[in-house]
């Protein structure tokens, strides 16, 4: 597997990328608005590593091949909450939050999970057993060659963009609103899952800062794949930028930290 992780134009790059036998994910860390009282002494790139290291734990412990997805993100969660120790306030709204992406091969292909605004990339022909919401688009007439894993319900809030701060602290963990992993356990439960069939077991990791060259600059998944195929996430990246330098989009910020993985795991060995 490659991957890249590229800081944007804040002061530290919140996202993380982690990978071992047979699974990755990639974390991206919610950017807290100038001024605001998280609540909580840490901030969120510490947010990000205790998370990285649950995740880690959990994928890596024994029978974890067994543990659906959502629960590994859960006990992840709860490990996180526990590192935070008194002098936090876990409920604030505005306490460090973050979006991830999970896949783990099993034995005839991918599990994978996405919480907020990561992507999970999967080729065409990885067929859905159990797929969840926000994979592909089934309704179209004629296969993808490339599917997008996506959770899109932060694009779906009441009154359309741009959302007032307040909005979002009130649709942030609630029902009928978005999920990101946070202090809540119960966000968990409502990530994106499924289970893809794939020969290849390739697929790729994206945070937003990287999407963004899909969302915000009108290309195409497969487009997206085809740069990672053939320049891996570095050429990503850089495409990214050289379109957030020519065609800045008003109300964004310029330049996100962007991360990108992009592999295969081996095949299962022969029965």
């Amino acid at each position: 597997m490659r991957y890249v992780s590229e800081q944007g134009q804040g002061a530290v790059n919140e996202d993380a990328v982690v990978a071992g036998a047979g699974w990755a994910f990639v974390l991206d860390g919610a950017t807290a608005p100038p001024g605001v009282d998280s609540g909580c002494r840490h901030g969120v790139r510490w947010l990000v590593d205790r998370l990285a290291q649950g995740l880690t734990a959990e994928l890596t412990a024994p029978d974890a091949h067994r543990t659906p997805l959502q629960e590994v993100l859960a006990a992840a969660i709860l490990r996180t909450r526990a590192a935070h120790g008194p002098g936090c306030d876990l409920g604030d709204p505005d306490s460090p939050s973050a979006t991830t992406a999970i896949v783990r091969a099993t034995g005839d292909g991918l599990d994978h999970l996405v919480l907020g605004d990561c992507t999970v990339l999967l080729p065409g022909d990885a067929g859905p057993d159990d797929a969840g919401s926000g994979i592909g688009h089934p309704g179209e007439a004629a296969p993808s060659p490339v599917i997008a894993v996506t959770d899109d319900r932060l694009e779906h809030l009441p009154g359309g963009r741009p959302y007032s701060r307040a909005l979002v602290r009130a649709a942030r963990n609630t029902e009928g609103g978005f999920w990101v992993a946070a202090a809540s356990v119960d966000a968990a439960a409502h990530a994106v899952c499924g289970r893809a069939r794939s020969p290849r077991r390739s697929f790729a990791l994206l945070t937003d800062g990287c999407t963004r060259l899909v969302m915000n600059f009108g290309a195409t998944w497969p487009e997206a794949w085809s740069l990672l195929e053939s320049g891996g996430p570095e050429s990503l990246v850089a495409a990214v930028r050289t379109a957030e330098r020519d065609r800045p989009v008003p109300g964004v910020k310029r330049h996100d930290d962007a991360t990108a993985a992009f592999g295969a795991f081996d095949p299962p060995p022969p029965s």
